[in-house]
């Protein structure tokens, strides 16, 4: 290994003694990060308070030492806050960190170690082979157990004119799921299980369920190997990957071949395969914290580059982290270099990697200012809002944080979609029975115009869902009364206390038909409220084959079959699949469904409004009814379109509803999900006429008609 030292301009090796296949320049300050070009990399990096910044490079990602140590020059290599130096002979392929110098302060916010290896914020990729997560947390060198990150050239990739869909916010309905999870599974059999090209082979699988859009959790690169407790001898990781290490780079547990820097290829395979099929790619980033932690967590990037600037600190003794994250630091979202990285970062997914859109996890986190108070105009809400380059990115926020911040219909901005909280319990309470739920039922499935409207927002504002990834499954949540999660290691103190779920009659497993059958039935009631909503529809990954968690409500660190998706339930429930299917092929088909304006109250050609409300009787919904639990509307079709209507009986008994009138049209039965498979769900143009002019709904059940 030689130094190179550079205090003019160009250098070249002294002496034999110093000869480097490396020579450097100043470099340029644009773009951060590492960009390959003719001859070799620029490199460049921001630090406001460092007084030194050494660039060691490797040959290969689990090399000891560096080949080459190259120490910037504090004129020739900085300008303003931003280092920068141009070296020639790297080549993609190579490995590289930095240490950096400044000083050690923490009362007043500066955690500057020279010995610490750091990676780039900005890098594309980084492999954790000789990780060790304790050296981190350690004053000192910790060079031999150090990420690397590596040198990739994002040109010349063969795109095949694929661009990003931009498909409508009022035709997505979006497949949450956890990358690795989905193809862990021995179960799953394909080639390469847990990684982007193992999803590539689900692809036709999503197609027969009909999503339009898959939502990851999260796929930046992340600590899978951290080791948060042991239970019954087994080691609990991090799972679901809320703690990002790098921004820009994909997780390298995702890829086959991390060692050769293939995280942008493979990656780019799998959304490339996704468009094809017609699936647009959301992902779900975390930006309101990092995997930094505490005062007592690791130093990699952040904390050693610039702590001051990137974290919200506590006046006076900012030697400790602002949490409103409940994950040991919070983001400087807000600041100028934070604000710059993470939008540079979302252009960068769309730009170079062809993402359809993001889920921002605990969003409200980026509306605060440095005193914490929610802003007015949050520069990087707005600054997302108004990129050219994000104009047709779908963004959804999580309009919420973990120190109360509670946003749900108030989340700044136009485009802003955010997942309905209010929607998930008003159904959840309903579907279980709970009586006096329907005017607030109503609005949910609506579009939720009472929080969004008078902001002029639109119901495509408003992510529905009944359940995600934290939280029960759909099954669970007809399963079990109270959560089961000891198998966490936190004596079940961990995850929500209020579910709002119903067992059926029995806690977990029973052989009872009767139970088990209510709870299929329970199921697709929650499956065709969501897809006869109006908004953007979501549900789980396994939901549609009832895949269980056993009870636990908070699997984060359950990297084992708890989480992973079972490949033989879409076998075994293959009826509850196929009512999942229908619905779902029902929804596109009927735009009454999914409109992207509210209810105006216009009257169609046979006499009904576009949202006409009813109970048992015809437009007496009984709103004031604190005992009711049934409810009924229609939808008026438009220019040729069907008729919908939709009856709702969450009584335990049946109950007649009277039929409106269409002129010179009749009912048919499109679903009854009383009703055993494959009744329960009519294909097109095999809908069951309805006689008469009312229809017995049975207990706990929807039922679904169109006109024609």
């Amino acid at each position: 290994m030689t130094t190179l030292t550079a205090p003019m301009p160009v250098l070249q090796p002294k002496t034999p003694a110093t000869s480097s296949p490396f020579r450097v320049e100043p470099g340029r300050t644009h773009p951060l990060g590492a960009t390959v070009e003719r001859g070799g990399v620029n490199f460049s990096l921001f630090s406001e308070y460092a007084t030194s910044v050494e660039l060691l490079l490797f040959e290969r990602h689990d090399d000891i030492e560096p080949v080459e140590v190259v120490k910037l020059h504090p004129v020739h290599h900085k300008s303003f806050h931003l280092w920068h130096i141009f070296v020639h002979g790297v080549k993609p392929g190579m490995h590289y960190a930095y240490r950096v110098d400044g000083p050690h302060d923490p009362h007043n916010g500066h955690r500057f170690d020279p010995e610490k290896v750091l990676i780039d914020p900005y890098a594309k990729g980084n492999n954790r082979t000789l990780w060790n997560r304790g050296d981190a947390c350690r004053p000192g060198s910790n060079l031999a157990t150090s990420i690397r990150s590596v040198i990739i050239d994002t040109a010349g990739y063969d795109w095949e004119g694929d661009q990003p869909l931009n498909a409508p916010m009022s035709e997505l309905i979006i497949y949450e799921t956890h990358l690795g999870g989905f193809t862990k599974s021995p179960t799953s059999g394909v080639e390469n299980p847990g990684t982007f090209k193992g999803l590539i082979e689900k692809i036709p699988y999503l197609q027969q369920l009909g999503i339009t859009a898959i939502e990851l959790l999260p796929v930046f690169e992340f600590d899978d190997g951290e080791v948060l407790r042991w239970v019954d001898g087994q080691p609990l990781k991090n799972y679901w990957g809320y703690s990002t290490m790098a921004f820009f780079a994909p997780h390298s547990s995702y890829c086959t071949n991390p060692d050769l820097g293939s995280h942008v290829a493979e990656f780019r395979d799998m959304v490339k395969a996704l468009h094809k099929a017609g699936i647009s790619v959301i992902l779900d980033v975390v930006f309101n914290h990092t995997d930094e932690g505490n005062h007592q967590g690791p130093t990699f990037s952040f904390k050693g580059l610039d702590n001051k600037n990137y974290y919200y600190l506590a006046p006076g003794q900012e030697e400790f982290f602002y949490d409103y994250t409940g994950c040991g630091n919070t983001f400087n979202c807000n600041h100028p270099v934070t604000e710059k990285l993470i939008v540079e970062c979302l252009e960068y997914w769309v730009k170079e990697m062809h993402v359809d859109g993001f889920r921002f996890d605990e969003a409200s986190v980026l509306t605060r200012g440095k005193n914490g108070a929610p802003m007015e105009y949050p520069p990087v809400i707005w600054h997302i809002e108004l990129s050219e380059t994000l104009a047709d990115t779908k963004v959804f926020a999580e309009a919420w944080d973990a120190a109360g911040l509670y946003q749900i219909g108030y989340f700044p901005g136009y485009r802003w979609a955010e997942w309905n909280g209010r929607y998930r319990d008003s159904l959840r309470r309903f579907v279980k029975g709970d009586a006096g739920m329907i005017g607030d039922v109503a609005c949910r499935i609506t579009g939720s115009a009472d929080l969004y409207e008078a902001r002029r927002h639109l119901p495509i504002n408003s992510v529905n869902f009944i359940n995600c990834h934290d939280g029960f499954t759909l099954n669970d949540l007809v399963s079990y009364n109270g959560k089961h999660n000891y198998a966490n290691g936190e004596g079940n103190r961990d995850g929500n206390d209020d579910n709002m779920s119903w067992n059926c009659g029995a806690e977990g497993d029973t052989q009872d038909p009767a139970i088990e059958g209510l709870r299929v039935q329970q199921i697709k009631n929650f499956a065709a409220l969501l897809m006869l909503s109006q908004g953007v529809p979501m549900f789980v990954a396994g939901d549609e084959v009832r895949r269980t968690q056993n009870g636990n409500n908070n699997a984060y660190c359950q990297d084992n079959e708890l989480n992973w998706f079972d490949w033989t339930l879409p076998e075994k429930n293959a009826p509850l699949l196929r009512f999942w299917q229908k619905i779902i092929a029902f929804r596109k088909r009927h735009p009454a469904i999914h409109r992207t304006r509210f209810f105006t109250g216009e009257v169609n050609e046979r006499g009904l409004p576009d949202v006409g409300w009813h109970g048992c009787k015809l437009n007496s919904p009984g709103w004031d009814d604190p005992q009711t639990r049934t409810l009924a509307f229609t939808l008026g079709g438009f220019e040729g379109e069907a008729d919908v209507h939709v009856m709702l009986n969450m009584h335990w008994g049946p109950l007649p509803f009277e039929l409106p009138p269409v002129g010179d049209r009749q009912w048919f039965r499109s679903a009854d999900t009383s009703l055993a498979s494959p009744l329960d769900i009519a294909d097109e143009g095999s809908e069951v006429l309805i006689a008469g002019n009312e229809y017995l709904v049975n207990g706990r059940s929807a039922v679904v008609l169109i006109s024609r």
